[in-house]
């Protein structure tokens, strides 16, 4: 089979290359799939540069997010049957940046028949995520202002959905005009474009002074410090990653004076430790897919000359929506 493998660290427009290679085998408790769609995340950026908190030997084949088609089982596998449509998160070093990649069989999940492949590949980490964070740890109530961060990236245009779903108010900030409008297509009630505008100010003006009651912030660095200022009274904020490139350090005394909470999610933790909770997860978003509430944005899919330079730009922040790599 063709894949794209890493065998050095670097940027991924240098480091992605393609190679032949034989199709990965299953072990127990694996699957193997012919992968439809593989959807690029930021993670696979920071796998590419060796700074991702999973490091797995070179050479590997990125692609963390895959929808495929099963193939093969390993030994006493149960769970999904060859020929089934499944999405989920892939085993590395056999990623989805290929025609085949192996999967774990208890955290892949049915593919939503009202999705197609490129929109279901980009439905797992990033709802999963926006999921887990403004329900399991933030608590996000029907109500209550959500403020999303890059909310026309992958991650946060999900958060921008699915605090819709949950009745909050949702006040996204972009970095543009091409990002605003999409901001604004995915939903949200207020835009601010936070090169035109002081996202602190607008947030206060916009809420009569009371701020948001959650952030959902996956850039971090100054983001999250300027956050800290229009934090609602017992308000949280959810630390989800840092696009930024830089992990600011919390001024605990702050959050003490405000009465605010700072709240982290490693979402890839509930795979090891609460499996089951992924499959949960899935139901839920599962039926908001059928209702029509939510829905990836596919900005582009990718052929296979294609997938380094995506990823590159993705790493440079001139995306929106989602990259999926159709191999």
């Amino acid at each position: 089979m063709i894949a794209y493998q890493v065998s050095r660290a670097g940027e991924p427009a240098a480091v992605l290359e393609p190679v032949e290679r034989g199709v990965p085998e299953a072990a127990a408790g694996q699957i193997v799939v012919r992968v439809l769609a593989s959807a690029v995340n930021f993670p696979d950026v920071l796998l590419c540069r060796g700074t991702y908190q999973v490091r797995p030997e070179l050479p590997f084949t990125p692609g963390l997010e895959v929808c495929g088609t099963v193939v093969g089982c390993g030994p006493g596998t149960l769970g999904p049957a060859v020929g089934d449509r499944v999405v989920g998160t892939t085993l590395l070093p056999d990623g989805g940046f290929g025609e085949f990649a192996v999967m774990r069989a208890d955290a892949t999940f049915p593919a939503p028949p009202q999705l197609d492949d490129a929109q279901a590949a980009a439905l797992f980490i990033g709802y999963q995520t926006g999921w887990f964070g403004l329900h399991r740890r933030a608590r996000l109530q029907a109500g209550e202002t959500l403020l999303v961060h890059a909310a026309a990236g992958g991650v946060g245009s999900a958060a921008v959905q699915l605090g819709k779903a949950a009745g909050a108010r949702v006040i996204a900030v972009v970095g543009g005009g091409a990002k605003a409008e999409v901001a604004t297509a995915m939903g949200a009630d207020v835009v601010i474009d936070r090169r035109q505008d002081d996202f602190v100010q607008a947030v206060k003006d916009e809420t009569a002074g009371h701020g948001a009651d959650v952030v959902y912030d996956p850039v971090g660095g100054e983001t999250y410090t300027r956050s800290t200022r229009c934090i609602a009274f017992e308000g949280r904020i959810l630390v989800v990653g840092f696009a930024s490139g830089q992990i600011q350090s919390a001024a605990l005394n702050h959050a003490l004076v405000k009465n605010y909470s700072i709240l982290g999610l490693h979402w890839g933790l509930y795979a090891d430790r609460q499996p089951a909770a992924l499959g949960e997860c899935h139901i839920q978003l599962s039926a908001l897919v059928e209702r029509g509430l939510i829905r990836p944005l596919v900005s582009e899919r990718l052929s296979h000359e294609q997938l380094p330079h995506a990823v590159q730009r993705l790493a440079d922040g001139h995306t929106v929506g989602r990259l999926v790599y159709q191999p």
